[in-house]
């Protein structure tokens, strides 16, 4: 730790500087407050010893002062003059402890590998918390985010329901929690239900609760996710997922706002948010009379779609660099950066899993590359082998005419996912741009 001795007496100064500084601490000493609180105006320190009688300011008039430069700095108290009065006035402004003179040296070891420990704790509860902050941050300034965000600026200050649809890993969760954190129920809970991952025979006790005795295994009453939710925001995640009997109970609790826990004919009123999601097309489910007409209308008063990554290429660098960073942390890497080329052949990948695709690369690329810098071949090693439209060898067909077919369906593809963008898709293939002008006209695919 770096910490701040303050005392007229030499010999503590001297005797603390060696016993701390030989503990592998970082210490400088002052013979007065005011040489202290200049160096703490200037410096930044995790503990300071502060001796009681000063000349000059006094230790206490110090303490204030000191703790008004730095709040989170903690201060041991010093003073030859034992006073229960003044140790607690201490403490009362802010010490951390109070020791009396002469100071026995392993009681003060063991207090500073203590508060060290405490710090260090402290530091990584500080991070995990930063870290969970980053991983529901919605990244991206692209048009198709730029969309999202006013629809949910819109409509997450409403009480109207919102069927959030789009492809697996798109992050319909993450504007889930993003509606829910710009609410009127903000500070509510957030609840999620994977309509998916719960067999048939449990959803409905997930639901809404069961009492006891209520089927084999119910060996206590249990709260459903509704009551979870009280005052908050629930998701249903996967709602096409849902069995068609839960569907018709689902119904009746939405247009009742309440609902019977299993094993129970008392039914309980509810204040929640419902949210959906769904990676299906409901309306062809519906047609296919797996999902109630009825139901869908309930869920899907106000429609977010949440666009695929595909969509969203000029993000990709971003979500990029923020994944990798948020995994260097994670598990204790130097940061890392990427080369261009990286860059572009990551916006170049077609990204069939979307944003969870993309953070699981990330991931790897963190944990398994060893330079700071990611490079190219980095990011092929991960892909497997090139991302690009296959080449189908045809009989009685020259060389020249397949390649000039395979290059024309490259060029489509790289020309639909940059949405035209000829620069865009210069950086991605490598050429320039006059040339890929040329190569667009002459297979008609721009004019």
């Amino acid at each position: 730790m770096r910490i701040l001795v303050i005392d007229d007496d030499p010999n503590i100064n001297d005797s603390l500087k060696w016993l701390l500084e030989d503990n592998g601490h970082e210490v400088r000493t002052c013979s007065s407050a005011e040489q202290g609180l200049a160096r703490a105006e200037k410096e930044s320190y995790e503990l300071a010893f502060l001796d009681v009688m000063l000349p000059g300011m006094g230790g206490l008039d110090a303490l204030k002062k000191l703790l008004g430069h730095q709040p989170a700095l903690q201060v041991i108290m010093i003073s030859g003059h034992a006073d229960v009065s003044v140790a607690v006035k201490a403490t009362k402004l802010g010490a951390y402890d109070f020791f009396e003179k002469p100071l026995n040296p392993e009681k003060v070891l063991l207090e500073v590998k203590k508060l060290s420990e405490q710090l260090r704790v402290r530091a990584q509860v500080s991070e995990l918390k930063r870290l969970v902050e980053l991983e529901y941050q919605m990244i991206g300034d692209s048009p198709a985010m730029a969309e999202l965000r006013a629809q949910i600026a819109k409509a997450a200050p409403s009480e109207g329901r919102i069927l959030i649809f789009g492809e697996n890993g798109t992050g319909k969760e993450l504007v889930a929690r993003e509606i829910h954190n710009l609410s009127n129920r903000r500070e509510g809970p957030f609840v999620q239900l994977n309509c998916a991952a719960i067999p048939e025979t449990l959803i409905e006790s997930e639901l809404f609760g069961h009492e006891k005795g209520s089927f084999t295994g119910a060996h206590r009453r249990k709260e459903g996710q509704i009551e979870r939710a009280e005052g908050g925001t629930l998701l249903l995640d996967e709602i096409g997922d849902m069995a068609p009997e839960t569907q018709a109970k689902l119904l009746r609790v939405l247009q009742e706002d309440e609902f019977c826990r299993v094993g129970s004919t008392t039914p309980s009123k509810f204040n929640v948010r419902i949210l959906s999601a769904t990676n299906k097309d409901l309306k062809a489910e519906i047609a296919g009379n797996r999902f109630r007409e009825d139901l869908y209308f309930r869920l899907n008063v106000i429609p977010i779609r949440v666009p695929p990554l595909r969509e969203r290429i000029d993000d990709i660098p971003v979500l990029a660099d923020h994944f990798l960073r948020v995994y260097c942390v994670k598990n204790g890497k130097k940061t890392k950066t990427m080369s261009g080329d990286a860059r572009a052949r990551l916006q170049g990948y077609h990204w069939p899993g979307n944003i969870r695709e993309l953070r699981n690369i990330m991931e790897r690329l963190a944990i398994m590359t060893e330079d700071v810098e990611i490079s190219l071949q980095d990011v092929e090693t991960v892909f497997g082998s090139p991302a690009s439209t296959a080449v189908v060898p045809v009989e009685d067909v020259s060389l020249k005419q397949q390649m000039g077919a395979f290059e024309k369906r490259l060029l489509h593809t790289v020309f639909q996912r940059c949405r035209g963008n000829v620069s865009r898709m210069a950086q991605v293939l490598g050429t320039d741009r006059a040339n890929l002008h040329r190569k667009l006209k002459k297979y008609r695919i721009k004019d």
